[in-house]
């Protein structure tokens, strides 16, 4: 082996470096699919419910901060005339409503109704009941690891809301 003074696993076509770069790849595929399966259990649990999965995500993401159109479409990987689709569809049923921009008079906000706060309430302890009878059917090695998953991810999502 040649010493090159660069550190171990540095060098691009490094065998180190491959074996990180083919590791990271691998967490990543198993990620994205165990994510895609997580997406598929929420869906299922809005089937028999009154709101779908995009219009609970979206009330979520509004119970956080009143949001832009264009955030929610960014946020939610949709184009803005979905998202205005989506909430037009919330403000009807009285459950969003929109504002004025305090910072930029030519923008306007959606925010939550008390309505939707009371609905999105609800609808997330229909949710959690759900999730908590399935996580009791895990062993306790299981659930302290989704325990210690759930900061992880939320970095994972902070770090791509920072990269935009």
């Amino acid at each position: 082996m040649v010493e090159s003074g660069e550190p171990r696993g540095s060098a691009r076509g490094c065998p180190d470096a491959d074996h990180e770069d083919a590791d990271q790849l691998a967490l990543a595929d198993d990620l994205r699919q165990g994510l895609r399966h997580a997406v598929y259990l929420m869906r299922g649990l809005d089937a028999d419910g009154d709101w779908s999965t995009a219009q609970v995500g979206l009330l979520n993401m509004l119970a956080e901060s009143p949001l832009r159109i264009s955030g929610i479409a960014a946020r939610s990987g949709i184009r803005v005339p979905s998202a205005t689709d989506l909430v037009n569809r919330l403000e009807k049923a009285g459950l969003v409503q929109r504002f004025p921009d305090p910072y930029d008079a030519r923008a306007v906000l959606v925010r939550l109704t008390a309505h939707g706060r009371q609905t999105l309430g609800g609808v997330n302890a229909r949710r959690n009941s759900y999730l908590a009878r399935r996580l009791a059917q895990l062993d306790a090695d299981e659930r302290q690891a989704l325990r210690r998953a759930v900061p992880v991810l939320e970095r994972l999502v902070a770090l791509q809301d920072d990269s935009r």
